[in-house]
């Protein structure tokens, strides 16, 4: 996902902000990750802004830690952009910067790699 905006993702919306109701799974991540306490203290609606509000920044920084989101940066940065993966919609925009850590590219090959750092100009380090 990006933000709220959990697959499918509404692509075509043109408003910045929306109000989404947050399924169980999406609130139970919020305490698996330590964000509250307990299912009950997570609220049922967030506001977020949407992929169009997304890519009409002048510039996208996504920092990306952890292996946890190694199957959801595979999926933004391979195959179709597409609303089951909204973070795919990242590659439509010339400065979106997407950063790593070695376990959230994980399950990238080195050719994706490559082909990410030498079109955004950046080398591994």
């Amino acid at each position: 996902h990006l933000g709220f905006n959990d697959p499918p993702a509404d692509f075509a919306n043109e408003d910045l902000f929306v109000v989404v109701t947050l399924p169980d799974s999406c609130r139970s991540q919020q305490v698996h990750e330590g964000w509250f306490s307990k299912l009950e203290d997570v609220p049922g609606k967030a506001i977020t802004v949407t992929i169009r509000g997304i890519l009409k920044s002048k510039c996208i920084v996504a920092v990306v830690p952890e292996a946890r989101k190694a199957v959801a940066v595979r999926c933004a940065l391979r195959g179709d952009v597409r609303p089951e993966c909204p973070a795919s919609a990242l590659r439509e925009h010339p400065r979106a910067h997407l950063f790593l850590d070695a376990e959230a590219a994980s399950l990238l090959d080195k050719a994706t790699i490559q082909r990410y750092q030498e079109k955004r100009g950046h080398s591994a380090s």
